[in-house]
C-alpha cells in the first residue's frame, strides 16, 4: 500500500511539473502582448519595450519560468498585469463559486439520475426505459454552449424562473438569492452527469437484480420496491461512485464554459477573461491552480480505491 502511494505521488509531482511547464510556454506562444494592452494608445514601441522590461518579459523564457516557478513555490502566484489585483485574490474570490456550482449541479444529477435508473431497471426495454434512455441519449449530444443559451432564453428571458447571465448574487449576501442565480448554471453543467450516471446505474442494476440473492429475496415475498433499494441499489452504486469521483475532477476543468456564457465570476470565466487581456500571470497561474486541483481529485479517488479495496494497490 505504501509503495503504490509513494509511486503515485511521484506521479503527481511529475504531472504537476509538466503541467506548470507546458501552461507556461503554451501561454506564451499566444498572440498579443500584455505591454500593449496595459498601454493602450500609448503603445508606442519604445513604450512597449520599456514596460516589457518593467513586466520582465523582454528576459529568456527559461528565465521567466524560473522566476514565476520560484514565486510560485515561495507562495506568490503573480499580480495581473492588466488590473494589478493578485492571483491568490482572485482564487480567493473565484473558487468558492466553482465549488458551489460543482456541488449543486452533482446534487441535481444525483437527484435525477437514481429515481431515474431506479425506474427503468425495474422494468427494462419498456416504454419508460425506452424514453429515459433516448432522452439520456438527446442530453449526451447536446453540449453545454448550446444548452446554456437555450434555458436562458426559456427559464430566464420567457417564463422569468430563474435570473439571467450576470446575476451572480454572493452567498455572503443572502443564501436563498445565491441559490435561486447559481440553479440554471447548475442544471447546465449537471445534464452532462446525469446521463453517465443514469446509463451507469441502469445497467448495474439490471445485472444486479438478475443475481441468486435477488431471486431469493423475491421467494420470500418481498416488494419490488424493497429490493431495489434495499437489497440492489447499495451493490450495484460501486461504478457509480467511482465515476462520480472521478467526475469531480473533471468538472472543475470543465464549468469554463458555463462560467462564461452565463458571466458566473469563477475560475473559468477569469481565465478565459485573462486570456483575451494577454494576462500571462493571471493565466499560467489559474491554469497551474486548475491542474492541481484536477490531480489531487484524481489522486484522492485513487486512494479511496485502495482503501475500500485494497487488491488494487497489488495489481
Amino acid at each position: 500500500m505504501a509503495r503504490y502511494l509513494l509511486n503515485r505521488l511521484v506521479a503527481l509531482l511529475v504531472i504537476v511539473f509538466l503541467v506548470s511547464v507546458g501552461s507556461f510556454f503554451v501561454v506564451h506562444l499566444l498572440p498579443g502582448n500584455p505591454a500593449v494592452t496595459i498601454l493602450g494608445p500609448n503603445a508606442t514601441p519604445r513604450n512597449v519595450a520599456t514596460e516589457n522590461a518593467l513586466l520582465g518579459l523582454n528576459k529568456p523564457l527559461y528565465q521567466q519560468y524560473f522566476i514565476w516557478i520560484g514565486n510560485i513555490l515561495r507562495g506568490n502566484l503573480g499580480k495581473s498585469f492588466v488590473t494589478s489585483q493578485s492571483v491568490t485574490n482572485i482564487i480567493a474570490n473565484a473558487f468558492p463559486i466553482d465549488i458551489e456550482l460543482i456541488v449543486i449541479s452533482q446534487l441535481i444529477a444525483f437527484a435525477v439520475a437514481v429515481p431515474m435508473a431506479l425506474l427503468a431497471s425495474r422494468r427494462p426495454n419498456r416504454a419508460f426505459d425506452r424514453y429515459s434512455t433516448t432522452a439520456t441519449f438527446a442530453g449526451l449530444a447536446l453540449p453545454p454552449f448550446i444548452v446554456a443559451p437555450v434555458l436562458v432564453v426559456v427559464f430566464a428571458t420567457h417564463l422569468h424562473v430563474f435570473p439571467g447571465p450576470g446575476s451572480y448574487v454572493p452567498l455572503s449576501q443572502g443564501f436563498w438569492t445565491n441559490l435561486h442565480a447559481m440553479i440554471l448554471p447548475s442544471i447546465v453543467l449537471a445534464i452532462g452527469s446525469i446521463v453517465v450516471y443514469y446509463r451507469l446505474l441502469r445497467n448495474d442494476l439490471i445485472a444486479t437484480l438478475q443475481e441468486e440473492f435477488i431471486t431469493m429475496a423475491r421467494s420470500k415475498g418481498l416488494s419490488d420496491r424493497r429490493i431495489l433499494l434495499r437489497h440492489a441499489l447499495r451493490p450495484s452504486s460501486i461504478s457509480l461512485l467511482a465515476s462520480a469521483g472521478i467526475n469531480i475532477g473533471t468538472l472543475i476543468a470543465g464549468t469554463f464554459v458555463v462560467e462564461y456564457l452565463l458571466q458566473l465570476p469563477g475560475l473559468g470565466y477569469e481565465l478565459v477573461t485573462g486570456i483575451g487581456q494577454d494576462d500571462y500571470v493571471v493565466v499560467q497561474s489559474l491554469v497551474l491552480v486548475i491542474a492541481v486541483a484536477v490531480v489531487v481529485v484524481n489522486f484522492a479517488v485513487d486512494f479511496l480505491f485502495t482503501v475500500v479495496d485494497p487488491r488494487i494497490a497489488r495489481g
